[in-house]
């Protein structure tokens, strides 16, 4: 049977693929919000769902959807990072499954109080954390959790992504906002690490700055040398000679780990599992969450071992 869902931040970069799994999962789109009005691209998929630019227009609609027997049951939250957490406890309070794009929250202890909410309202907060559903990172899981001799693994993550000088004047370039660098693009791939390598044992940084971060990660069974960058100066040569503007790499003790493909319908399939209920809640967010809280106010560390190798780019 389809569920109705709302989804708030329609005009958001990620809101596409969020409205394309639950048009590809059977469910209907019947409301959603967003101050900016951009969001053509709904016609090819819920050309009948109700928009507002206004929240308590949105509020006093989906009060009137409830009263009058056609409940919203799922909410999902594509609005920027800092916004989280209130859109989260909006969803629950209207008695909607809550289903967010990470970092589902900034803080840890915000995840604790939605714990809270949960409880009091019986309905649960699920995030997209969709490597953990990536065909690759799921067989490179099962042969580390298949070792016995207990190894510890080198892993080199580096990502790069250009961005040009709107970023900075947006939301994301605004680190109350949104969490940073190794929140905003690096939450993610700290997750998957946590998943498959296990807890944090010690963390270094030792570069913060509003267009790139690099530190180290001691985890139970690795040590990860990473660099996060929107500079595209960081990106390099051999990759912007063919025209491109992303740089990803992975590397487990000198190789590199391949998972370029199979991106295509990840949240697709994070929606299936959450309509099963078996997605990914706040407990499985927390880690990842704390890692990027303890990243985001560290003090920074000499540039004397255990950094990535393009940390010597940079004139420190």
């Amino acid at each position: 049977m389809s569920k109705n869902f709302a989804l708030i931040g329609i005009a958001g970069y990620i809101a596409p693929r969020h409205v394309k799994a639950i048009k590809d999962t059977g469910n209907n789109l019947i409301a959603t919000l967003d101050p900016f009005d951009s969001i053509g691209f709904i016609d090819n998929y819920f050309p009948k769902a109700d928009y507002f630019s206004e929240f308590e227009r949105f509020d006093r609609h989906l009060d009137k959807l409830r009263r009058n027997g056609t409940p919203v049951d799922y909410i999902s939250i594509c609005s920027p990072n800092y916004l989280h957490d209130s859109h989260i406890r909006f969803a629950l309070r209207n008695g909607a499954i809550a289903i967010c794009e990470k970092p589902v929250v900034l803080n840890p202890w915000n995840v604790d109080a939605l714990v809270e909410k949960e409880k009091e309202t019986g309905k649960k907060v699920y995030t997209i954390l969709q490597l953990r559903l990536h065909p690759s990172i799921i067989k490179l899981k099962e042969i580390i959790d298949s070792d016995s001799e207990n190894k510890v693994y080198d892993i080199d993550l580096t990502y790069i992504t250009g961005r040009g000088n709107w970023y900075f004047f947006s939301w994301k370039g605004d680190i109350q906002k949104s969490g940073g660098i190794a929140t905003n693009i690096g939450i993610h791939f700290f997750d998957m690490l946590l998943w498959i390598f296990g807890n944090v044992i010690e963390q270094k940084v030792f570069i913060s700055e509003h267009n790139k971060a690099s530190g180290f990660l001691r985890l139970q069974k690795a040590r990860v040398r990473w660099y996060l960058s929107i500079d595209f100066e960081d990106i390099p040569d051999s990759i912007r000679k063919q025209g491109k503007c992303t740089y990803r790499s992975i590397t487990l003790n000198g190789e590199e780990i391949e998972f370029s493909d199979g991106f295509t319908d990840l949240h697709t399939e994070s929606y299936k599992k959450i309509i099963d209920n078996e997605g990914f809640g706040l407990n499985e967010a927390r880690q990842s969450i704390e890692l990027v809280y303890q990243i985001r106010n560290s003090v920074i560390s000499p540039l004397k071992e255990d950094y990535h190798p393009f940390c010597k780019k940079i004139n420190i």
